[in-house]
């Protein structure tokens, strides 16, 4: 325990005062590599830094990043949103059901909460602000519905967490869908009162020709979710092959089909990917690196042996967990927050019966509350680089969704059906 609470004091500090994220994991690691087992050969840290990223199922991380790149840069996520707003737009809270819809729509082909928020911030805010919204509550709900990117697959926060843990990343896949749509539900309500609550009226009904020129309009978008889903689901694609996939199709539907991916685009896209992707994997290089000395210094059994002196089952066992990661979330980078955490808690999760895919929704949900919360909630710097406004006016838009998180974050927690039925209905 002292070595895990020596990791989390110094990434504390280390992230407060600046420090660049990599050496927020490599130097505690490092320290305690010093501190505690000097006589480790230093080859052995070499090889398990390089371990924390040898694995293929993290190929899928760089080609959905890439992805996603490619999408928000072209026409897939506008015409993804116009089909939403052709169906919904018209009722009362009808932007705001877009603003929900049209970021699970992204982030069904996307996995990345940061890429919904800067796709499709820019769209919906000036409709949102035209329909009558106030701006406190259009941003907290373009923010909060990028979220949904995190548990609709595929995920990429998913992807990490089948990796650290060794759990089916398609039955990942299948409990993020559920448990995505019961948050975008909660979004749907906070709409539907702020819409009765300002006075706003509804749209004018688009008729059944114009959502059919909308559906077609979006006939080659809808393709991505269709293919990389259904390849998953069917056993016909890995989620390796599938966000490969994902590249290959959105460079032919922007390039070839939409004619807007030139060559001279298409490889400054790649750059700002390949940059996003190296930020990731070095991330995940350290964690690797930090989580053999948390089993090395057999974290894991302290804290089971902890949880049995004192009587704790698996209800106290997940209160723990909660309250450790919305703590973490407030002042760690979520990423950090996973890669940290998981190592000593998942042991502990398996010894108490919780089922690896609803742990893994549980922290999942706790680590896109953590992209909205401050003061280092990456998706708030996002929104506010993308709508030019302060961070501060963000801040204030977000704070009653994450209300409607926490409990949304207790019906998952205490009902794990919600959370594992359909993986046992479809995958067994």
């Amino acid at each position: 325990m002292i070595i895990l609470l020596l990791i989390i004091a110094v990434a504390v500090v280390m992230l407060v005062t600046g420090f660049e994220m990599f050496l927020v994991l490599g130097v505690p690691a490092l320290l305690v590599k010093e501190a505690f087992y000097a006589s480790l050969p230093d080859p052995v840290i070499s090889q398990k830094i390089l371990g924390g990223i040898n694995h293929t199922t993290l190929l899928a991380v760089p080609f959905f990043i890439l992805a996603a790149e490619l999408m928000g840069e072209g026409q897939i996520a506008r015409r993804l949103t116009g089909l939403v707003k052709a169906f919904v737009g018209h009722l009362r809270a009808g932007m705001g059901f877009t603003t929900i819809g049209g970021s699970m729509a992204f982030g069904s082909v996307s996995g990345s909460a940061p890429a919904t928020v800067a796709a499709t911030a820019r769209m919906v805010y000036p409709e949102m602000k035209k329909a009558g919204y106030r701006d406190k509550f259009s941003f907290g709900l373009i923010v909060s519905s990028a979220e949904t990117a995190l548990l609709i697959p595929p995920s990429i926060t998913f992807i990490i967490y089948g990796w650290m843990t060794g759990t089916s990343i398609a039955k990942l896949f299948v409990g993020g869908l559920a448990v995505g749509l019961a948050l975008g539900i909660a979004f749907a309500i906070m709409a539907h009162i702020e819409a009765r609550r300002t006075g706003i009226a509804p749209g004018e009904k688009t008729t059944w020709a114009e959502r059919g020129q909308a559906l077609k309009a979006a006939f080659w978008p809808l393709g991505m979710p269709v293919i990389i889903l259904g390849g998953i689901y069917s056993g016909i694609l890995t989620p390796t092959e599938a966000a490969a996939v994902s590249v290959v199709y959105a460079i032919f539907v922007e390039g070839l089909i939409y004619r807007e991916l030139s060559f001279s685009k298409l490889v400054k896209i790649t750059e700002r990917a390949a940059v996003s992707t190296a930020i990731v994997f070095i991330l995940l290089a350290m964690g690797g690196l930090i989580s053999f000395f948390i089993t090395l210094a057999q974290v894991p059994s302290a804290i089971t042996g902890f949880l049995t002196a004192i009587d704790a089952g698996p209800i106290t066992f997940l209160i723990i967990i909660n309250i450790c990661f919305l703590i973490a979330g407030m002042f760690l980078d979520p990423n950090l927050a996973l890669l940290i955490l998981i190592p000593p808690l998942f042991p502990v999760a398996q010894a108490l019966g919780v089922d690896p895919v609803h742990f893994g929704m549980i922290v999942t949900l706790n680590i896109s509350i953590g992209m909205i919360t401050p003061p280092f909630g990456l998706d708030l710097f996002v929104a506010s680089s993308t709508l030019q406004k302060p961070v501060t006016a963000i801040i204030a838009g977000v704070a009653p969704f994450i209300v409607a998180n926490l409990i949304v974050l207790a019906i998952i927690t205490y009902v794990p059906d919600i959370s594992t039925f359909l993986p046992r209905l479809l995958l067994g």
